[in-house]
């Protein structure tokens, strides 16, 4: 995979990882890197160049989507919430039944069924807990924010790796979500505090990102198809979470229903209509996936 596709790749989950409701985790697997990110991830100590070269796009792709879609995504969120809404709907459904797909060949039983049943329930349960009260984040606030920064950077980090489980929604639930855009939106404002408050929280968010990915990649090749009946789960879930999280508020006009709708249905008839036209004939047998695979391990 080139360079530019990988950050490419990267941007996209760093557009996702501003709006509640939309899972880092759930996009990085539908679009093919979640597997090989976590095993980079675990093994950058051990083979620090070569998983490095292969991070590196995402992490820049991830950094420059953030901050150049920050302020236009903000606004997309105030006045076209539902487009927004659909056009993440509609690119997350047409991408799930190749995860379904591979998780139905790594095998099925009845405790897969309810692995994911359960973590379907998870990641919908989450969108019902009340959110907390916003706070100010600044050099003056109260001595033990400064760890809740750490921890909360650590839970975020949990939100990012494991799909289905939105970063910005946890955020959002415990009351640090806005506080934290504000920081960013503050950063030349009043750039000492912008930088102490993002620097313990994106120390928490490394800690708890490289621990977590260690549990992944053990998870995946211990319990292969557990896992990945679970994160079956979560993506399901992930899209009605969307419609649970994105605050539509007066802005469900007919209008804009009409041109969330055309959004959805355009990306939609677009990607089955490459998908038979392209995909569908250049198709290569499992085997022979698998063969490549043996070769290349």
């Amino acid at each position: 995979m080139s360079f530019l596709i990988r950050m490419l790749k990267g941007a996209v989950i760093g557009i996702g990882m501003i709006i509640p409701g939309v899972s880092g985790g759930t996009l990085a697997v539908l679009l093919g890197i979640y597997e090989e990110m976590i095993i980079k991830i675990s093994s950058l100590r051990k083979e620090f160049k070569a998983s490095f070269i292969y991070l590196f796009p995402i992490l820049l792709g991830m950094i420059l989507a953030f901050a150049a879609m920050y302020y236009p995504l903000k606004l997309a969120l105030e006045h076209i919430p539902f487009e927004l809404c659909m056009i993440f709907v509609s690119l997350m459904l047409c991408s799930t039944p190749k995860i379904g797909k591979e998780a139905y060949q790594s095998g099925l039983y009845k405790k897969d069924i309810l692995l994911a049943i359960g973590a379907f329930a998870l990641c919908i349960g989450l969108c019902f807990i009340p959110t907390g009260k916003e706070l100010v984040l600044n050099l003056n606030m109260a001595w033990y924010m400064y760890p809740v920064l750490l921890l909360v950077g650590m839970l975020a980090s949990v939100a990012l790796v494991i799909p289905g489980i939105s970063g910005s929604m946890l955020l959002l639930i415990i009351g640090l979500y806005k506080p934290l855009l504000d920081t960013i939106a503050n950063l030349f404002k009043t750039p000492l505090d912008a930088f102490v408050i993002l620097l313990i929280f994106g120390i928490g968010l490394i800690i708890g990102f490289f621990t977590i990915a260690k549990l992944m990649q053990y998870l995946l090749k211990k319990f292969e198809h557990q896992t990945r009946w679970a994160i079956l789960g979560f993506v399901i879930a992930s899209i009605i979470a969307l419609f649970l999280a994105f605050d539509f508020k007066n802005l469900l006009t007919p209008l804009h229903i009409g041109l969330g709708c055309g959004c959805f249905i355009i990306i939609v008839l677009g990607y089955f209509a490459v998908y038979f036209l392209f995909l569908k004939k250049k198709s290569i047998p499992i085997e022979s996936l698998e063969e490549t695979d043996e070769l290349c391990s």
